[in-house]
């Protein structure tokens, strides 16, 4: 990932500096361009700019720990792009306000390939100063979204889209499963899964959005109630194809609870009151 974002800068005409633990992985860049710093303390020393994507935060501590207690840091824009907790990400903005940095947490929601992509989107959260002066920068990556000031935010938001998108993969695996049992192919399949999904589906979610924030959840489309009647008829069409049903079992049994905690007759949005912890309620 470290070489796809150096990557996409320089095609885009920036001067980079970069630094590997590996300094051979880094001649390719070298190759295109880029200055290969022999320390981290060069790299860090050469732009007012300093982009860190490590493979977790121990790492990067390892790293980022002797600069800044020689003060090398004091004055810099760090921005992060190393996965982890949003708890980690408020740390490490405290730790980098106590040693004179700005401080931009981020999430790359693609793999290295989609680097560079207009269309692939960068989550930040933190200063929005930073966002603000280094966005040109920024946006050489991908489409660079701030979602706010607090700096857990992105780590925040990565998690929940990851989420969402493992749950869909699914989701089209079970159906996927389900149709090529009868002959169907996933080609053909899922060029109608995609219809459904950007029109009907995404009518539901912004439908259903507002109904959470609300904490109502009419049942004018189709009720709790009448989609753990529906799920049934996937789960009997999964079994007699020989489908193995452990999603839409956990789906139906989200349901069943829902229903029986008072939210049969509300709309589909209910559910969540059942997700969220009791503290949350």
């Amino acid at each position: 990932m470290g070489s796809a974002l150096a990557s996409a800068l320089l095609d885009r005409g920036h001067p980079v500096t970069v630094w590997n633990r590996s300094p051979e992985k880094a001649k390719p860049l070298a190759d295109r361009g880029a200055r290969v710093a022999g320390t981290p303390a060069d790299a860090v020393a050469a732009s007012g700019l300093v982009l860190a994507c490590v493979l977790d935060y121990d790492a990067l501590h390892t790293v980022l720990d002797p600069l800044a207690e020689a003060g090398a840091l004091t004055g810099k824009a760090l921005v992060n792009l190393t996965s982890g907790a949003p708890e980690q990400a408020e740390a490490m903005a405290a730790w980098a306000e106590e040693h004179g940095a700005g401080y931009l947490d981020g999430g790359i929601m693609t793999t290295p390939p989609g680097v560079g992509n207009p269309e692939m989107m960068f989550l930040y959260s933190g200063s929005e100063d930073v966002f603000t002066a280094h966005r040109p920068v920024l946006a050489a990556l991908g489409d660079p979204l701030h979602l706010g000031s607090a700096p857990g935010l992105a780590s925040l938001y990565d998690s929940a889209l990851l989420g969402l998108m493992w749950a869909a993969f699914t989701g089209w695996l079970h159906g996927t499963a389900l149709v090529t049992a009868d002959g169907t192919s996933a080609t053909d399949f899922t060029r109608v899964a995609l219809r459904w999904l950007n029109g009907a589906v995404s009518l539901f979610l912004t439908t259903y959005a507002p109904q959470v924030d609300a904490g109502r959840y009419p049942g004018d489309d189709a009720t709790v109630d009448v989609q753990i009647a529906a799920i049934g008829h996937l789960i009997h069409a999964a079994e007699a194809r020989g489908v193995d049903n452990a999603l839409p079992e956990l789906i139906r049994s989200t349901m069943r609870r829902a229903a029986d905690a008072g939210h049969g007759s509300d709309s589909y949005a209910g559910v969540i009151e059942v997700l969220r912890g009791p503290s949350a309620r």
